[in-house]
């Protein structure tokens, strides 16, 4: 088998869509988590819920990211 050096290219609409997703869920699950956490004192749930929400964040701004980055690319395309 031969080896290709060529990158694959990335489907930023697809990585932005799947992260989308994540984050949606991600904040979802923290604030129920959350409010369960607030609930019962003394457990890791609040941490837990601290974490989704971070999470959830991340994967918001990455998606956002992926969206600028394809629309960047969009622009460059038409004006050559």
């Amino acid at each position: 088998m031969a080896m290709h050096n060529e990158p694959t290219p990335i489907n930023l609409r697809m990585n932005g869509m799947i992260a989308r997703f994540v984050g949606i869920v991600a904040i979802a699950l923290g604030f129920v988590i959350g409010i369960y956490g607030l609930e019962d004192t003394g457990a890791p749930w609040l941490q837990t819920a601290l974490g989704l929400l971070a999470t959830g964040m991340l994967a918001q701004g990455y998606a956002l990211y992926c969206r600028v980055k394809r629309r960047q690319e969009y622009k460059d395309q038409t004006k050559s």
